[in-house]
C-alpha cells in the first residue's frame, strides 16, 4: 500500500493549527484562573507566541475621553502600555474594528485608505490585524496584532484572534463582576479572604499528610522486595512523589495556585544533592513565576535528567557536577531550563528508556520543546517552554 504523504503547506498550517488551539486553551485557563492584573498581559504575550508576531496589544475603550488606551502589550517601546492612547475613530484600524464589531486587516497600511496611528509609524508597523472585544455584543475592546513586515493574515489566523477576543471580554466581563461584588460587600469580602487563606493551608496539611502515607507505603513495599531492580524502580518512583509534594509545598496563600519555579527547582536540587554522594549542583536560577500545574512537570523533568546523570553519567562511584540553568525573559514569554553534567555521557539504553518517553510527555504537556544534546564534557538537556502564571 503506498504511503500517503502530506505536502509540506499542508503539514505547516496543520502544525500552526494545532499551536492555536493549544495557545487557546492555555488562554481558557488563563482566564479562569489567572489575576485580573496579569491577566491581559499574560494574554498578549500568548498570542504573540501563537502567531509568531512581534508586536501585539489590547486596546481598552475609555468612555470619559472616547478613545483607547494600551492597556497591555508585547513587543512595544518601554512607556506605551498603560500610558499610550490610540483614536477610537472608524479611519484607523483599531477604530473601525472598534465601531463595526468586525474583524479589520491590512496587509499594507499605508495603501489601505486606514489612518496608520504615529504609535505605529514609530514601530514601523505594515501590516495589522484587528478584532473587537465584545461583552455582551457590545465592544469594548479592540485586540490588535502589528507585524513589521507584510503579512497576509489568513482566515485561521483571524477566527483565532477572534476567539481570543471572545475569551478577553468573557474574562473582563467577569472581573467587573467580581469588583462590583467585591465592593458591595466590603468588610465581608477581607472576611472571606482570610478564610481562603485558612483553607488553603487546611488543603496543604492534608495534601503533605497525603503525600506521606504514598511515600510510607511504597518505603514499605521496597522493604517486602529482594529484587535490586524492583527496589530501584521503586526509588525512582519515590523520587517522583517527593518533587510532586515539594511544589506543593511552596504554595502560599498570597500566591494562590502560582508558584516560584526557581525556589522549586533548588528545594529540588537539594534533596537530590542529599542522595547523591560525591555528586554535586551548581545552579543559576531566574525568578520565573509558573501555576504548579505546569511547574510540577518542569519539576518532574528536572528530576529525570538528574536521576539519569547519577545512573548513568556517573556510574562506578565517581562524582561530579549537575548544573541546573533557568533562563527567563525568552522570546514570545518563554523560559528555558537547561541540565548539564560532566560525566562520561549516558548510555543509548537510558536515553530510550521510560524516562526520557516520560520528559517528553510532560515536555508536550506544557507547550514545550525538548532538545538532547552529547558533549565533551557529557551530556545537555534543554526545555524550553512558556510561561503563564
Amino acid at each position: 500500500m503506498a504511503k500517503h504523504t502530506v505536502p509540506k503547506a499542508e503539514a505547516a498550517n496543520l502544525s500552526k493549527l494545532r499551536r492555536h488551539v493549544a495557545i487557546l486553551a492555555d488562554i481558557g485557563r488563563l482566564a479562569a484562573t489567572a489575576d485580573a492584573d496579569k491577566f491581559l498581559g499574560q494574554v498578549v504575550t500568548q498570542v504573540a507566541r501563537a502567531v509568531e508576531i512581534d508586536h501585539v496589544k489590547i486596546l481598552l475603550y475609555r468612555r470619559a475621553t472616547s478613545d483607547f488606551i494600551v492597556a497591555a502589550g508585547y513587543g512595544w517601546h518601554e512607556g506605551v502600555v498603560g500610558i499610550a492612547t490610540l483614536s477610537a475613530d472608524l479611519r484607523s484600524p483599531a477604530g473601525s474594528a472598534f465601531q463595526t464589531g468586525e474583524p479589520v486587516t491590512a496587509i499594507d497600511l499605508q495603501a489601505s485608505g486606514l489612518d496608520c496611528p504615529p504609535l505605529l509609524v514609530e514601530h514601523a508597523i505594515v501590516s495589522v490585524a484587528n478584532v473587537p472585544i465584545l461583552i455582551d455584543g457590545e465592544a469594548a475592546g479592540v485586540l490588535e496584532v502589528d507585524s513589521t513586515s507584510p503579512c497576509d493574515f489568513t482566515q485561521d489566523t483571524t477566527d483565532f484572534l477572534m476567539a481570543v477576543g471572545g475569551i478577553i471580554g468573557t474574562a473582563l466581563q467577569k472581573q467587573a463582576a467580581s469588583r462590583a461584588e467585591n465592593e458591595a460587600r466590603g468588610d465581608a469580602a477581607v472576611v472571606e479572604a482570610k478564610m481562603q487563606d485558612l483553607l488553603l493551608r487546611e488543603l496543604q496539611h492534608r495534601v503533605k499528610n497525603n503525600f506521606q502515607f504514598i511515600l510510607a507505603s511504597v518505603a514499605l513495599q521496597k522493604r517486602r522486595f529482594k529484587s535490586d531492580e524492583m527496589r530501584r524502580a521503586l526509588s525512582h518512583v519515590e523520587s517522583r512523589i517527593h518533587a510532586i509534594s515539594l511544589a506543593h509545598d511552596q504554595l502560599t496563600p498570597r500566591q494562590g495556585q502560582t508558584i516560584r519555579l526557581d525556589s522549586y527547582l533548588k528545594s529540588l536540587c537539594g534533596a537530590l544533592e542529599q542522595q547523591a554522594d560525591g555528586i554535586g549542583f551548581d545552579l543559576t536560577l531566574d525568578e520565573v513565576e509558573l501555576i504548579i500545574d505546569r511547574a510540577v512537570p518542569v519539576g518532574l523533568i528536572l528530576n529525570e535528567l538528574a536521576t539519569n546523570s547519577i545512573k548513568y553519567a556517573f556510574a562506578g562511584g565517581k562524582g561530579g557536577r549537575v548544573v541546573v540553568e533557568l533562563t527567563a525573559g525568552l522570546v514570545y514569554g518563554q523560559a528555558r531550563m537547561t541540565v548539564s553534567d560532566n560525566g562520561v555521557g549516558i548510555k543509548a539504553n537510558a536515553v530510550l528508556g521510560s524516562g526520557t518517553g516520560l520528559i517528553d510527555s510532560l515536555g508536550r504537556q506544557i507547550g514545550g520543546t525538548v532538545v538532547r544534546e552529547e558533549t565533551e564534557r557529557g551530556t545537555r538537556v534543554t526545555l524550553t517552554f512558556p510561561v503563564i502564571a
